[in-house]
């Protein structure tokens, strides 16, 4: 009888162990609750259910090792003004697997959304920039940069974020999407922000490149690179923004700084209205080689201020170079006064419709 008592108690504690190691399973570590979605995923990998809807209440951070899945369909409403928003830090990893027919939405929780009502989507890679080796970012204090041109931050595809842009002070926004270092790894296309309060979607330095992207409604700029960014940006198409459609930097405190953004632009179309240019060439600029660019509907075509040293020099030494570009109803094509050619126009289909929306944006996108 005796021995039957400690083989049960035994049988006991191998189930209780059992059961302890289950709970420690990856991603276990993380209460998701789709009623009041935020925190931090320390470990593992978190998959969303298409078939509920979340109410981000705060921030939601993804932190190192740590992965989050989100399957076509999901829709994600954020409640909690500058305090709600999505982060991926430094070695985790984000995965929205949205379709065309059926694509992520994160957008406004309130009844009558408008732009800034909530934060956006920041991720954060180990890929060079020329805010030094490591950087924070600016509106979710996670650190960014590195070494790891090829880092993998993971797959973003056939996402639409809507009302974003939320306003820490004067100077601190959120985007529709932040890219602080993100890697060459890392996918990241058909992505589309909608009537956001600040810029649409920003590459701060980093080696990922974009493709598929659309900007509707931004109130700032459309479209954003800086910091060393050195990646391709194909088949974008930018509309009614408040700002430049494409606002392309160097460095903001070294027009000069090293690694200088060296961006390759395709297939672009630019439609305004739009208070500084189709395309902005700004603190220093960095090497540009642009191809197929379609703009409407802007009084300015490329503004380049003549007090910007830096970035005047990259048109005058052949850094910047624009091949065939079509202005469309734009008041005045540049405002650069030195005597260089640094474009040729031609007649262009730019993001595949000149100024009409893309086929390929059918299905996923709004208000184009």
């Amino acid at each position: 009888m005796k021995k039957r008592v400690l083989l049960f108690a035994a049988i006991v504690a191998i189930a209780f162990t059992s059961c302890t190691v289950s709970n420690e399973e990856p991603g276990d570590g993380f209460q998701v609750d789709a009623t009041n979605f935020k925190g931090n995923i320390t470990q593992g990998t978190v998959t969303l259910n298409a078939g509920l809807e979340y109410n981000l209440t705060g921030a939601l951070v993804v932190e190192d090792g740590a992965k989050l899945i989100i399957p076509a369909g999901t829709v994600i409403k954020a409640s909690g003004g500058t305090s709600s928003y999505i982060a991926v830090a430094q070695g985790a990893q984000i995965f929205v697997d949205g379709t065309a027919t059926n694509p992520v939405i994160m957008t406004s929780s309130k009844a009558t959304p408008t732009p800034a009502d909530w934060g956006g989507l920041v991720i954060c890679g180990k890929a060079p920039t020329n805010k030094g080796e490591t950087a924070t970012a600016e509106v979710s204090d996670l650190t960014y940069g590195g070494t790891v041109t090829n880092d993998n931050s993971g797959s973003v595809r056939y996402l639409r974020v809507e009302y974003t842009g939320a306003t820490f002070n004067g100077s601190k926004e959120f985007n529709g999407v932040s890219l602080f270092g993100v890697g060459s790894g890392t996918t990241f296309e058909y992505v589309q922000s909608y009537n956001g309060g600040d810029d649409g979607i920003e590459f701060f330095g980093g080696t990922v490149s974009g493709k598929y992207l659309v900007s509707t409604g931004s109130g700032d700029d459309s479209i954003d690179f800086a910091d060393g960014w050195s990646g391709t940006g194909e088949y974008w198409f930018i509309s009614k923004g408040a700002k430049a459609g494409i606002e392309g930097s160097n460095n903001g405190d070294d027009g000069n700084a090293s690694p200088t953004t060296t961006a390759v632009l395709r297939n672009i179309s630019i439609v305004g209205p739009g208070s500084e240019g189709a395309l902005y060439i700004k603190e220093g600029g960095g090497n540009w080689t642009a191809s197929n660019i379609y703009t409407s509907d802007f009084d300015l075509g490329i503004k380049i201020k003549s007090s910007d040293t830096a970035a005047n020099d990259n048109v005058k030494n052949g850094n910047i170079v624009i091949t065939n570009i079509q202005f469309d109803n734009v008041t005045t094509k540049d405002e650069y006064t030195g005597t260089e050619t640094y474009f040729t126009e031609g007649t262009n289909t730019g993001a595949g419709n000149g100024k009409n929306a893309p086929t390929w944006a059918i299905g996923w996108t709004k208000g184009l």
